[in-house]
């Protein structure tokens, strides 16, 4: 099983991770060791994503790191971040 971040997803992780660095450097290399161990984990466990609860049909789950969600699909064996939303952004369904 590999992982890969779809080019928006990676935009919005990287303007994540930009956003906290502004106000705290110490937070945002945190949350970004923090996120790579959390996906690490993923890769050995890729269901352990919870069903997205806006949308319970559609074929994502997700995983947290606060304060991110952060959207994923598995196709084939390539889990796929496909969205990353700050948890108090509105709900859009991820593509």
């Amino acid at each position: 099983m590999h992982l890969k971040f779809t080019p928006s997803a990676r935009r919005q992780f990287l303007d994540g991770i930009s956003y906290i660095k502004k106000d705290n450097p110490t937070a945002a290399h945190s949350f970004r060791i923090k996120t790579e161990s959390v996906l690490k984990r993923l890769i050995e466990f890729p269901q352990s994503g919870k069903v997205i609860r806006e949308y319970p049909d559609l074929p994502f789950r997700e995983i947290v790191v606060p304060p991110y969600r952060f959207f994923y699909r598995i196709k084939d064996d390539i889990i796929w971040i496909v969205a990353v939303w700050h948890s108090s952004q509105d709900t859009d369904i991820p593509t």
